[in-house]
């Protein structure tokens, strides 16, 4: 059952990231579920960041104060693809990209419940709290920075039994927590997600949000990368789990 999901990649630690693509411009890695980009005012000391000046150590320099070469993150319990910058230059290109919506980004997500329809749009307005949580409340005159348009687009891959259903999820923007918001603004918050799905019991077999970046297509000057990895091997055995 789905069986092109299946990798063998372990988690949790920075020792367990994988590169998946280099050149003299730019790095793209599969980061493992659990890992900070950077460190919090807690200054952890094993992230994406720390890895990447340890192993790219040219990249220390690049980008926003403290960035590292990192141009875009997952949250912490996100697996998947992140694209590093290497040179200056290659920094600016892919920042320009993002801020465009040019690079296009594919995500597995594991909602709760079964969705209407096979394919949906979403495009609703995200709106930034105190803290970590994000809603889509209608627009405020009273704090416009912090309303930001939103849309997502999602593909039906299967049912998993009646609880759940596996999606195939394209941000069109890219919004802190877009598409656990969105999913969750339509009834379908992602599985085990501790912010958004506080009501439902995360399935012990998993343990972890089931949300993995799988697809990156970058544009980038004349050739396009376009990079695809398989399912983390935590969630392929939740999903083969129900196999008949």
């Amino acid at each position: 059952m789905f069986s092109l999901l299946y990798n063998n990649q372990k988690c949790m630690h920075s020792a367990d990231i994988d590169v998946v693509f280099s050149s003299q411009d730019i790095v793209i890695l599969n980061k493992p579920s659990g890992l900070l980009m950077h460190a919090t005012q807690r200054q952890e000391k094993d992230t994406v960041a720390d890895w990447v000046a340890k192993h790219y150590p040219e990249c220390v320099r690049i980008g926003d104060a403290g960035r590292g070469g990192i141009v875009h993150r997952l949250d912490r319990e996100t697996s998947g693809l992140v694209v590093i910058a290497r040179t200056q230059e290659a920094y600016n290109v892919l920042k320009e990209l993002f801020a465009t919506r040019t690079i296009q980004k594919g995500y597995y997500a594991l909602v709760w419940g079964i969705p209407q329809g096979d394919k949906g749009v979403i495009e609703k307005s995200i709106t930034a709290h105190q803290g970590k949580r994000r809603t889509v409340e209608p627009w405020s005159q009273k704090e416009p920075n912090t309303v930001r348009d939103a849309k997502t687009e999602w593909r039906r891959i299967m049912s998993l039994g009646t609880h759940y259903t596996l999606l195939d999820v394209a941000p069109k923007t890219g919004r802190m927590h877009q598409i656990r918001v969105h999913l969750a603004s339509i009834g379908h918050p992602v599985v085990c997600d501790a912010l958004y799905a506080k009501k439902k019991v995360c399935p012990k077999e998993l343990g972890r949000l089931f949300l993995h970046a799988y697809r990156l297509c970058i544009p980038y000057r004349k050739n396009t990368i376009d990079i695809a990895i398989p399912l983390a091997d935590d969630l392929h055995r939740f999903v083969e789990s129900f196999s008949p």
